[in-house]
């Protein structure tokens, strides 16, 4: 009797065991998401109500740094021009990426080389892609001057002049992250069903009448997939802005995450930058949701 009571007892113990090994499997990394994310999260919107000097803080303000935010010309201007930026560059990212999948969804020789080709420069580091694209800008001995002047002509301002700028910074936010675009097109269009294209071709549907009725309708929730998630990614672009620009020239290319690093470190008012950078988010955040709910719509037509 006593060896079935020990037996019995074994068995509740391994099976307490067994109930509590998936949460002490979970502790680790639920800690470091607490440590990483939750914890950061929760003392910018404390900092969000306080007001700071030196980097202390010394009352309490409420929302006083949300409210001003919105009279603040500086920040609209900033929040502009990110909006420009995001919506002229991820424009330009989709219909190019989307235009290298078609092509590179054929198989024909050397097309593998050519797909590792053209995701090269997402995988290059961000201040590495900015130091590469200063050095051509330079008005003084820089690539574009160069050719210029091979060809007679005089210095190439970019950097120096606000139109110029704001589409130096386009054009270098397009070359960096079209190949995201490309690679999560490309793979929604190799997931698409082969019969709908036969039944097409058998009955001699063109090439554009395939794309207009067939690839894009169906290739819908996978664009709108890409768009968003680049869309996200875009709000937050800083390292190339801080080292081609670092705004200038004036405020042509002051991004909103270059205005609140300014702000935060140059100017020490980290109370408003934290609810700068909260208000931010709960954009991006509102944006997010939108896209969600346009996704399940799209599905659902």
């Amino acid at each position: 009797m006593q060896t079935g009571m020990q037996a019995r007892k074994y068995r509740l113990q391994g099976a307490g065991l067994d109930l509590a090994l998936p949460y002490l499997m979970l502790a680790p990394g639920l800690t470091i998401v607490l440590g990483v994310l939750v914890y950061p999260l929760w003392d910018g919107l404390r900092a969000s109500t306080r007001a700071y000097r030196y980097g202390s803080p010394v009352s309490h303000v409420g929302f006083r740094n949300y409210v001003q935010l919105w009279s603040d010309a500086q920040f609209l201007n900033s929040l502009w021009v990110t909006v420009k930026f995001v919506a002229l560059s991820v424009s330009i990212e989709a219909v190019l990426g989307f235009a290298l999948a078609l092509f590179c969804l054929h198989e024909f020789r050397g097309i593998r080389l050519l797909r590792t080709v053209l995701i090269i420069p997402m995988v290059i580091t961000p201040v590495v892609v900015a130091i590469l694209f200063r050095l051509i800008y330079a008005s003084d001995a820089g690539m574009l001057t160069a050719l210029s002047e091979a060809m007679g002509g005089g210095g190439v301002q970019i950097l120096g002049n606000p139109l110029n700028a704001f589409i130096g910074l386009v054009v270098l936010d397009v070359w960096e992250w079209t190949p995201l675009m490309f690679l999560i097109l490309l793979a929604g269009l190799q997931s698409l069903p082969h019969e709908p294209f036969e039944a097409a071709r058998v009955d001699g549907a063109g090439t554009w009448r395939v794309f207009a009725d067939l690839t894009f309708p169906m290739m819908r929730p996978v664009l709108a997939v890409a768009i968003v998630l680049r869309t996200i990614d875009a709000f937050g672009t800083f390292d190339q802005v801080f080292v081609l620009t670092r705004g200038g020239p004036g405020e042509a290319t002051r991004l909103i995450s270059i205005y609140g690093y300014d702000t935060a470190f140059k100017f020490q008012q980290t109370g408003y930058a934290a609810a700068l950078f909260v208000t931010i988010g709960l954009v991006v955040l509102a944006l997010a949701f939108s896209a969600i709910r346009l996704l399940r719509r799209i599905d659902a037509s």
